[in-house]
């Protein structure tokens, strides 16, 4: 059998392999259009910030290395112009010789991965703006960082490629601005988490501009003018535009494959597309959400790597199955890490699914083991089933292992209230008795028993002021007159019992502290003596960081790099 894969990098050469060790004498072509294969696009902005030094470092495999050991033939530079399904042949041009000729396939595997958006502006093509995909990408970038002198750079997009590279720059001792359209970075979390990540860019010394549209560009011998709607223009030495991708599905639409969301491919569970023995996985597929099961797109690496595989298995007559993804993901912000999975509470509430939710603030380790740091986390799930919808997570230390036992947990099918039966690794350096994971099931099935009822965030500016209810804080003295919401009295948790007649039985209260676990306490106290009370979810840390983020973003303006 002979097999043409088209895209050498993640999914393709995944596949690649899988089919070498699944037939030792098939025949395995591989067009590859840039001049690098299996690359880690991942690690691109960490070697323009120089924490990966060796630009070798960035390809897992050369052309070479594939061919000795898969005996698989990649052809960089070479791009495929067009399918032919009738005669089961594909078009190819040798862009190094300008050469043209023609393939012939047994199966065909589409892996053409997806293209970053560059939006039609006016001055978009200015050799002083790049974007960041490939390792020729990142090279440009490396380059005309080391040949000019450039005291600064913008970046347009707060997502993943946009946060990695303003870090990198940032290293590099580059003042660094940027610039977001929406009103929050980092697409897949709540505005609320998303405050935490903004205060951590902030405090790293980089300018940052939510609610800001880029409006054009123009250049000249020394820099760069930025037009920005709303806001006063920009002046820079250079710009990395990061404002998303699109898949890469010209070669699909005009083959007559079917595609859906943005001209994505239509695939089934198999990988195979609308046209017999052409199979497509990666950035460039239309795949279903596993939590909702609505169509969607996911450029991640881990998704492309397991459709790859699949795929492989099923040209070789096996029944491997993609069963949908989750968009699981992390990523390091200076010292914080963010990681997120499933879908957050805007897209469930989009979705029409009724939501509730858990937010805590647990250590990363036992609090009398040094070194233990803060995290915030935000478990969804749905109301009267208690289904796993998502999670978001943010902090310092242990989040990645974290977010990947509720990615677990999500697509074992658990309910947010099983979270208590896990039997986690525990030692003081590493966790507590009770591990974040399990606590956040606890106040879910403490939710579910009718023990605890929460107020939110969002309830905050509607909440009375007018004495009908009562606002209580359970800190400490001292912690209170460092701040506190507005209108809230303070009476300490391990005062309550001995001032509780200084409360009115008749009205609601509305119970705060730190972290939540004061005020869960001091809430079963107010209601064991016959209180209606509400425990908010989160705590104080968690209100001042999203109250303060959010005051910042209203009165932000351009600063340090106006013209």
């Amino acid at each position: 059998m002979k097999v043409v894969i088209i895209g050498g990098v993640a999914g393709g050469a995944t596949a690649a392999a899988r089919i070498r060790r699944l037939d030792e004498q098939a025949e395995i072509v591989v067009f590859e259009r840039s001049g690098f294969i299996s690359y880690a696009n991942c690690g691109l902005p960490y070697y323009i910030g120089g924490t990966i030094e060796n630009k070798n470092a960035l390809t897992l495999q050369t052309p070479e290395s594939f061919l000795k050991r898969f005996r698989v033939k990649m052809n960089v530079h070479h791009e495929v112009t067009a399918i032919h399904p009738e005669s089961k042949t594909v078009t190819v041009k040798d862009l190094e010789n300008g050469k043209t000729f023609t393939e012939n396939y047994d199966k065909l595997l589409l892996s053409p991965g997806a293209k970053p958006i560059r939006p039609n502006l006016d001055g978009i093509d200015s050799n002083r703006i790049f974007t960041l995909r490939t390792v020729e990408d990142t090279l440009r970038i490396k380059k005309f960082i080391d040949e000019h002198y450039t005291e600064s750079a913008v970046v347009v997009g707060g997502g993943f490629i946009g946060i990695e590279a303003a870090e990198n720059l940032r290293a590099l001792g580059i003042n660094v601005t940027l610039v977001e359209a929406s009103n929050q970075l980092m697409a897949p979390f709540d505005g609320d988490m998303a405050s935490f990540i903004h205060a951590e860019i902030r405090k790293s010394g980089i300018n940052l501009m939510l609610d800001t549209m880029v409006e054009d560009f123009a250049d000249d011998d020394f820099g760069l003018d930025i037009k920005l709607k709303n806001s006063s223009a920009l002046r820079t030495d250079m710009v990395v535009m990061a404002i998303g991708v699109s898949p890469e599905t010209t070669l699909a639409k005009d083959a007559g494959l079917e595609t859906g969301i943005k001209g994505s491919i239509v695939v089934n569970d198999k990988m195979e597309t609308s046209v017999p023995d052409i199979y497509a996985v990666g950035d460039a597929v239309q795949i279903k959400n596993f939590v909702t099961d609505a169509d969607t797109l996911i450029s991640l690496a881990g998704p492309a790597n397991k459709q790859g595989r699949i795929a492989a298995d099923n040209i070789f007559g096996g029944d491997s199955r993609y069963t949908g993804g989750q968009g699981s993901s992390v990523i390091k912000i200076f010292d914080m890490t963010a990681a997120a999975t499933g879908i957050n509470e805007k897209t469930a509430k989009s979705l029409g699914i009724a939501t509730d939710k858990v937010i805590l603030s647990p250590m990363s380790h036992a609090g009398y083991y040094p070194g233990g740091k803060m995290m915030t986390m935000k478990v969804l799930f749905e109301k009267e089933t208690y289904r796993l919808l998502g999670a978001q997570i943010v902090g310092f230390e242990g989040v990645d292992k974290r977010i990947d036992v509720l990615a677990t947990a999500i697509r074992a099918g658990m309910k947010a209230y099983e979270l208590t039966e896990l039997d986690l690794a525990y030692a003081p350096p590493y966790s507590s008795a009770k591990d974040p994971v399990n606590m956040a099931g606890y106040i879910i099935e403490n939710i579910k028993n009718g023990i605890v009822k929460q107020w939110y965030y969002e309830d905050d500016e509607t909440l009375p002021r007018d004495g009908s209810i009562t606002l209580l804080d359970t800190r400490t003295p001292v912690e209170y007159s460092m701040g506190h919401a507005e209108g809230f009295i303070n009476i300490p948790v391990d005062e309550m019992r001995e001032r509780i007649d200084e409360l009115d039985k008749d009205k609601p209260v509305y119970i705060m502290c730190q972290s939540g676990l004061r005020s869960y306490i001091a809430s079963r106290i107010l209601i064991g003596n016959g209180f209606d009370a509400y425990n908010f979810t989160g705590g104080f840390r968690y209100y001042a960081a999203v109250h303060s983020d959010r005051a910042l973003s209203k009165k932000s303006t351009p600063c340090g790099m106006d013209d």
